[in-house]
């Protein structure tokens, strides 16, 4: 892919992120509690779409950045793109220039 087109999909991701998308972090004190078997949520972004056709964006955007997004699915009258994995989530916050530890 050209520079200018990673510049230009890593600018639009920056912009659904900062817009209201937001990171869900594993809770490590739960982990410990009551382990990995009974808890097994992890680390995930959730970008949101206000449309079908932002969605179809959003998805085409992490595809082309080389991530493989998740099962998107609705709350409210919006549409929720999550991108699952903590490594995932890293590289995902490098590219769009947010801190790993942001909460």
């Amino acid at each position: 892919m050209p520079k200018a087109a990673t510049e230009t999909t890593a600018k639009q991701l920056t912009d659904f992120f900062q817009r209201n998308g937001y990171v869900r972090r594993q809770n490590s004190d739960r982990l410990s509690e009551v382990g990995s078997q009974s808890y097994r949520k992890g680390d995930e972004v959730r970008l949101v779409a206000n449309t079908r056709v932002e969605l179809a964006l959003i998805r085409r955007l992490l595809r082309a950045a080389g991530f493989k997004p998740g099962r998107a699915f609705t709350k409210g009258r919006q549409y929720r793109q999550p991108l699952y994995g903590r490594a995932e989530v890293a590289r995902f916050l490098e590219l769009v220039g947010q801190p790993l530890d942001a909460r």
